[in-house]
C-alpha cells in the first residue's frame, strides 16, 4: 500500500518508520540536529508546495517533508 504525502509524492506504508509534527518536534536539539544532517546529506525530500507540517522518517533513511497533517496522514494510512 502507498501513502500519499502531497505534492505528489508517494512512499510504501512497509517503509515507513514514524510521522512527526515539525512545531512540536523541531523545538528539540537532537531533532532540529538530525534533521540538520539529513539535509546536509541530501536525504531530505520535499512533498510540499506549502508551509510544512510534518516529516516522515523511511526506512531507507529519507526524511520527507509534508504540508499534510500528521492526523491526515495517520487516517490516509488505515483507509
Amino acid at each position: 500500500m502507498y501513502i500519499n504525502l502531497g505534492a505528489d509524492k508517494l512512499i510504501r506504508s512497509d517503509e515507513l518508520i514514524g510521522i512527526f509534527d515539525i512545531d512540536n518536534c523541531s523545538t528539540g536539539k537532537r531533532t532540529r540536529n538530525f534533521l540538520s544532517a539529513a539535509q546536509n546529506e541530501g536525504r531530505i525530500v520535499d512533498a510540499t508546495d506549502d508551509l510544512p507540517r510534518t516529516f516522515i522518517v523511511t526506512a531507507s533513511g529519507k526524511v520527507c517533508i509534508s504540508a499534510v497533517s500528521t492526523a491526515t496522514l495517520k487516517r490516509r494510512i488505515t483507509e
